[in-house]
């Protein structure tokens, strides 16, 4: 075997049940509001405490409005949600970055940033997109509330263990191709189930030369493909990403964690369930068109037809594309927009940020679009502002909001109008994703970017 996977799921075993699951050890459980209530709630039903709350990690991300947080919340399923985790958190003892809180954010954007998420752990949230820390080469998926609960009171989980798939992508992208669109060209052609049972590795040239923060967002939506999670080796890019934050080892941990963390690689002679590989020379700038992951393109291609498809296909691809009000076989290069979401636990970071500003810089936002450009942490935003990125986006016309979930899902106050066209750079383009009726289609900041000045949607190539 010998895979990444392997060597970080042996070394977290306790038991083994036969022809049964394993019982593995987890070194993070990141909570936050919507999946934990009635995980705590089953801990004092049953009298007991949390095993090691030094391991546990709590805050508000999905339910907090991205304005206005020093207020009280005006939604109250929000409200009896966030003071809850408040109240949990208090009452168990556990470490909680509540709103307004210097280190809160989305989860999967703080766990990273703030090295709490280190190679070689096993994390687990009650949160499918927890494959985000995958990136940093650790074992990490989303988790059910009475798994929460399990972590919680033992600090282990019984699972089954999963296949193992690799997927190589070699070659140099092209430009305006990010990790967004390599991610969103994988699922075009593997589909929304085709890494279902599978925990998948990512490797090849042109994983290998991404950013830390873009093997963040490719990992986020491993998930999307149906895997349990998504994982890269860790090397010199994540020692150097890790190096120096709030977390990190230092002095001779620093040195003897690097050494530990180089083993962490599958071995020439890795066996997987699966390979599957990619040229990243296909790649071009993606969007998609339908109400699934799965159904994306290349910007400058043209939405399928229904040839080849059999007959419930047909069906399930007519009301995808009558929701959207698209055509088979239409182009959507010049459609026109209206609300445009930079932001979520997907393209939340300051790179993202970056990213956008270098296309509107010099431009101005298109009258007919709302854009919510929401950082994922607070520690993004003070990033945002200390280089200048907040005076360009101001300079544009665009403002940029509290950090949170905001307009990825219609959890809080950032949802999009039934009917509505929003480029959105979250994860999911599910029928209400975003809001009642509204209509998502998924893209890298940058296409985002490039429709928020144009009003419609547009190659970034052409802005670049």
């Amino acid at each position: 075997m010998n895979t990444l996977f392997d060597k970080i799921w042996d070394a977290h075993v306790v038991t083994t049940v036969k022809d049964g699951p394993t019982q593995l050890y987890i070194d993070r459980l990141y909570c936050h509001e919507v999946t934990s209530p009635q995980a705590f709630s089953g801990l004092r039903e049953r009298g007991i405490g949390v095993l090691r709350p030094d391991k546990v990690f709590c805050m508000p991300d999905h339910n907090t409005p991205t304005h206005d947080q020093d207020k009280p919340i005006e939604d109250q399923v929000s409200k009896t949600q966030v003071d809850a985790l408040t109240k949990n958190a208090k009452d168990f003892g556990l470490t909680h970055y509540g709103m307004m809180h210097p280190k809160n954010g989305i989860i999967h954007v703080v766990g990273p940033e703030r090295a709490l998420t280190l190679p070689g752990m096993t994390i687990v949230c009650g949160d499918s997109h927890t494959s985000t820390h995958g990136a940093m080469g650790a074992i990490a998926f989303g988790i059910g509330t009475s798994e929460v609960e399990m972590v919680l009171a033992s600090q282990c989980i019984l699972q089954s263990r999963p296949k193992t798939m690799r997927i190589t992508v070699d070659g140099e992208l092209g430009k305006g191709v990010t990790a967004k669109d390599v991610a969103l060209y994988m699922m075009s052609k593997m589909t929304t189930s085709g890494a279902t049972g599978y925990f998948v590795e990512y490797a090849g040239s042109a994983i290998r030369n991404l950013t830390m923060e873009g093997r963040l967002t490719l990992c986020n939506l491993s998930i999307e493909m149906g895997a349990r999670g998504g994982m890269i080796a860790p090397d010199e890019v994540t020692f150097e990403y890790i190096k120096g934050r709030e977390n990190a080892p230092t002095g001779k941990e620093w040195e003897t964690a690097v050494e530990y963390w180089k083993t962490l690689k599958s071995e020439d002679d890795a066996v997987f369930d699966k390979e599957v590989r990619f040229d990243a020379n296909d790649i071009e700038p993606m969007i998609t068109y339908g109400t699934n992951p799965g159904m994306g393109m290349g910007i400058t291609q043209h939405i399928p037809t229904m040839e080849g498809l059999g007959e419930a296909a047909q069906v399930s691809f007519k009301k995808s594309l009558d929701y959207m009000g698209f055509q088979p076989g239409e182009s959507l290069l010049g459609k026109k927009i209206d609300y445009v979401f930079l932001g979520a636990c997907t393209n939340g970071r300051i790179e993202d940020f970056r990213a956008f500003a270098s296309i509107v810089e010099g431009r101005k936002k298109a009258d007919n679009v709302v854009a919510w450009l929401v950082p994922g942490s607070w520690m993004v935003d003070a990033q945002i502002r200390k280089e200048g990125i907040d005076k360009i986006l101001t300079e544009a016309g665009f403002a940029i909001r509290q950090p949170g979930c905001s307009a990825c899902l219609a959890m809080n106050d950032d949802k999009v109008p039934a009917g509505k066209y929003s480029v959105s750079t979250s994860n999911r383009n599910f029928e209400g994703r975003q809001g009642p009726g509204a209509r998502t289609l998924l893209a890298s900041p940058l296409v985002a970017a490039a429709a928020a000045v144009t009003g419609v949607i547009t190659d970034p190539r052409e802005l670049i």
